[in-house]
């Protein structure tokens, strides 16, 4: 059962007169017979006259303020429909249309829409309510319209009930691409997620971070101003304010608002940009005031008012600052500009709108153009006491220019396009169909053919997406101000799917460039080698500019952080714009410390070479042969030698076979020194000592070549092992801030330590050898200057090892160097300099007989503090007796025991020096 809702409302006819409306018929703004019907929403005026706050009787109230650029959108519906109709499209079928006038309210465009769903050939008062509509035939197959996208989503509500098709040529709201909430809504324009894109990376690309927005309270505005600011986010950008405005105009609260967003911009003045989501009247009075408070900034427009003429044309607008805006693409205007030349012959029959224009045109034939526009509104504001002018022919044709420099070329584009794609659909439903019978197809079979349908225009092909938006793709526009007038100029285009901007000339890249000239930021610019540090939490733009520490650097303008630049291989001062290769730096052959190094080291060659030379001169003297022997004598200067020769491993740039050999090379040689004096110091110890039991012990010991070859093997099996299992290797040190130590790493710091420990307790063995044979004969005392080279060795490693431990860099190698100099010194010093002094200054000392005598010498007072050691301990032993009281006093006997010991000791005495006199020369000496 049907359910007949009465429209029983009446409107008041928005032209300028007083009446009020009679039927509802007087709502229709223009209208043309037809065999389909398209409906039409236009806001042909800008706002509703009400002398209260808010309807306190449920009628529609007069609508005022006639808008030049919106009737001209409804001629451009008209000259499209007319254009299909006198083509070869649809062959026999007229499109007709009812336009209504929106008076950009919410509740007029639902009335319309009501008229729109009713019944067709039926009263137009009346609607059917269905559970199903699918053969239900209302008056309209289709609309266009309307501009706003608050009253284009009332609408479509509504409309999707029968699944009427909707087609906006200017709602972009991106709510309205859910086919789930809108599954009868499309549009010939993109979505305003891709002006809002478009706009970010404008904003991005002209260098601006801190910017301002304005927007209306509604569902366009709201969630134009979400979208912008998810966009602006993404690349970057603040936003300083956020300032919205009511969004009609019958709103008392308006003036109040815009006052308090011009005192915010005014606030805010590191703000110089402005990105602006208003229709044109809302622009039109904030320019105006904006003028008066000498507001000079950048404004980014929407495709609202981007092209506005009304806005263009305010008295010294340009004082304003610069407009960059985006527009919907342009088309071919020929047709509709010969439609605007020839508009004083249209029949005005049935068009109330076009009545209403010439009736204020006729009101204002006396005024210049550049003031037309505002005549027209005033007069639309009240009752017009004048009659249409008889010569209105000849008021159009003098005004001609007038509509054309009010044209749109974007949205008139965008209209045509939505004729042109309804006309399509309805040829392609109608090859089957007598479509002449208004019966022949209901909304819902249009919907579905208008989703589908794919037409050309101009060349360019055109098609729905599967949201319903057709994304034709924005101009990028600059206010221009040429010879004096200010011209809307077309400087890019956006592509939508690649997201960038195509320039096609010089001229546009220096606009964008003398954009970019203008800075539009909280902070300043941080410079390269610094980074932006945020100092308010809830802005990330907002931030002061700190220097790049150390080993860090920024290239580039703003940066958020500085770079790390790749500690192993680069390094970066304080502040730095880029990294830098560090220096690979070692001890170099031409190190001054280096050179020291070497020469000392030379130096320590010649001395072995020198006393090589003397000791081969000198070989049959009583010193050299008291040296160990020409071949013991050799093989540690040999070692001396080598051990000089080995400082060179450590200098010049390390290699895989320098850092294995110069450990290895300097503690095999150094050891094999160190076993020939300890053979040595054995054999010094054996030839002087007058202790049988020691004199056994020493004998069974000395065994010099082995003693030489255990020595020196066990230290080769050490390096060897160490060679094979961890062995030294060429290591890039990159501890170091600003150089690569090119350094050789021990491998194994374990075997390094035992390398050396092994060659310290052989030493001290040495040490402790040589320190008892301290008190032999003076000027051929080996002994005590082994003692003193042992010490001068303990104290230099000693040292060595904090030393080594501690220090770090190119000069490391330097100090075991300095370390191996002062050891290798130390013993050559100690061990061959007395010698050398001997046989070069005391000649008369280096004699068989001179040597003879010093031993005799030094036996028979050894021999000597023998015996009266034991005649001491004797003594000690009959003063005991003498004095301890149960040896009964017997001094007699005492004393004969005395004389008879003390005769012994003599005689063994003569017995020993006799002995040595003839023996010592002979076997000791040649041991010596």
């Amino acid at each position: 059962m049907a359910l007949l809702i009465t429209l029983i409302t009446c409107f008041v006819i928005p032209f300028a007169t007083s009446q009020t409306c009679q039927t509802p018929d007087d709502f229709v703004a223009a209208t043309s017979p037809g065999h389909v019907i398209i409906g039409g929403l236009f806001a042909i005026h800008e706002k509703m006259l009400s002398s209260e706050d808010y309807p306190r009787r449920p009628e529609i109230q007069k609508c005022v303020g006639f808008e030049i650029s919106i009737f001209l959108q409804t001629l451009a519906m008209i000259h499209s429909i007319e254009m299909i109709n006198n083509s070869t499209l649809l062959s026999g079928i007229k499109l007709g249309y009812e336009i209504y006038d929106t008076c950009t309210e919410v509740t007029v465009a639902m009335a319309a829409a009501l008229r729109f769903l009713s019944k067709f050939n039926s009263s137009r008062e009346i609607m059917e309510f269905k559970c199903d509509y699918s053969s239900y035939m209302p008056r309209v197959k289709a609309v266009i319209g309307a501009g706003y996208s608050e009253i284009t989503m009332a609408v479509s509500r509504m409309l999707n009930l029968q699944l009427m098709p909707q087609v906006s040529y200017e709602s972009t709201a991106e709510i309205l691409s859910d086919k789930i909430r809108f599954p009868s809504f499309l549009r010939t324009v993109p979505s305003d997620f891709y002006q809002t894109k478009a706009m970010a990376h404008l904003i991005e690309k002209s260098g601006w971070n801190w910017i301002g927005i304005i927007a209306t309270d509604d569902d366009y505005g709201r969630m134009a101003l979400n979208t912008f600011a998810v966009q602006t986010t993404a690349n970057n950008v603040c936003i300083a304010f956020k300032e919205v405005l009511p969004a009609f105009l019958s709103d008392n609260t308006i003036e109040v608002r815009i006052n308090e967003t011009l005192e915010k911009i005014i606030a805010e003045a590191q703000v110089n940009v402005i990105v602006v989501f208003l229709r044109q009247f809302h622009v039109f009075n904030l320019f105006s005031k904006a003028l008066e408070r000498n507001i000079n900034k950048i404004w980014i427009a929407s495709d609202n008012w981007s092209t506005a003429t009304k806005i263009t044309t305010i008295p010294n607008v340009k004082r304003i600052g610069k407009v960059v805006g985006f527009t919907f693409r342009r088309g071919n205007m020929s047709s509709f500009h010969s439609f605007l030349q020839n508009l004083h012959i249209f029949p005005s029959d049935n068009n109330k709108v076009l009545n209403e224009y010439a009736t204020l045109l006729s009101a204002c034939a006396y005024v210049k153009d550049s003031d037309l526009s505002q005549c027209i509104s005033n007069h639309s504001q009240g009752t017009l006491a004048y009659k249409v002018n008889k010569d209105i022919e000849r008021n159009f044709s003098l005004r001609n220019d007038f509509l054309w420099n009010y044209t749109e070329p974007g949205l008139v584009h965008s209209i045509q396009l939505a004729v042109l794609a309804l006309g399509y659909a309805i040829r392609d439903l109608c090859q089957a169909r007598d479509c002449q019978n208004p019966n022949a197809f209901q909304p819902w079979e249009l919907l579905d053919a208008l989703k589908n349908v794919t037409f050309t225009d101009e060349g360019n092909s055109f098609h729905f997406d599967a949201h319903g938006d057709m994304n034709t793709g924005y101009d990028v526009v600059l206010w221009k101000e040429i010879d004096g007038h200010l011209t809307i100029t077309k400087i890019a285009q956006y592509d939508l799917k690649n997201d960038v901007f195509v320039i096609t000339d010089q001229e546009t890249k220096n606009e964008f460039r003398n954009l970019k000239q203008i800075q539009s930021k909280c902070s300043k610019e941080c410079s390269p080698g610094q980074m932006k540090k945020t100092t308010r939490s809830q802005h990330i733009c907002c931030y002061e500019c700190v220097n790049c520490p150390e080993n860090h650097y920024s290239n580039q303008t703003d940066m958020d952080h500085c770079l790390l630049c790749n500690n192993e291989t680069q390094w970066a001062p304080v502040k730095s714009t880029a990294c830098f290769e560090k220096e690979v730096e070692y001890l170099s052959w031409n190190d001054s410390l280096a050179i020291l190094l070497l020469a000392l080291s030379l130096l320590g060659i010649m001395f072995v070479l020198a006393i090589g030379i003397i000791f081969t001169r000198n070989l049959n003297t009583p010193v050299v042969k008291s040296s160990g022997g020409l071949l013991v004598c050799y093989v540690i200067l040999l070692c001396h030698f080598l051990n000089f020769a080995s400082t060179g491993f450590f200098i010049g740039e390390p290699q895989d076979f320098t850092c294995k050999t110069r450990q290895t090379f300097f503690g095999v040689s150094f050891t094999l020194c160190i076993s020939c004096i300890l053979v040595k110091s054995l054999k010094i110890l054996l030839a002087f000592s007058f202790d049988p039991k020691l004199q056994n012990f020493l004998k069974c010991l000395y065994k010099p070549i082995p003693i030489i070859f255990i020595c020196t093997g066990i230290q080769v099996a050490i390096c060897t092992v160490w060679l094979i299992f961890a062995a030294p290797a060429v290591e890039e040190n990159v501890s170091l801030p600003r150089v690569i130590i090119l350094e050789c790493e021990e491998g194994s710091i374990l075997a390094f330590g035992i390398m050396l420990g092994y060659i310290a307790i052989l030493a001290f063995i040495c040490f402790i050898f040589a320190f008892k044979g301290r008190k032999l004969p003076e000027n051929y005392n080996e002994a005590k200057f082994i003692t003193f080279g042992m010490l001068i060795y303990f104290i230099a490693w000693i040292t060595f090892i904090p030393v080594y431990a501690t220090t770090f860099g190119k000069y490391l190698p330097a100090v075991e160097i300095i370390v191996i100099l002062i050891s290798n010194y130390g013993i050559l010093c100690c061990t061959f300099f007395p010698k050398c002094y001997v046989i070069l200054y005391k000649q008369e000392t280096n004699t068989k007989s001179a040597f003879l005598k010093m031993i005799y010498s030094y036996s028979s007072h050894s021999a000597s503090s023998l015996a009266m050691s034991h005649v001491s301990l004797d003594s000690s032993s009959s003063n005991i007796t003498a004095t301890n009281p149960s040896s009964g006093g017997r001094p007699a006997a005492w004393q004969e025991s005395r004389d008879i010991r003390a005769q012994a000791f003599a005689h063994t005495r003569r017995e020993n020096v006799a002995s040595m006199s003839k023996t010592w020369p002979r076997k000791r000496i040649s041991s010596i």
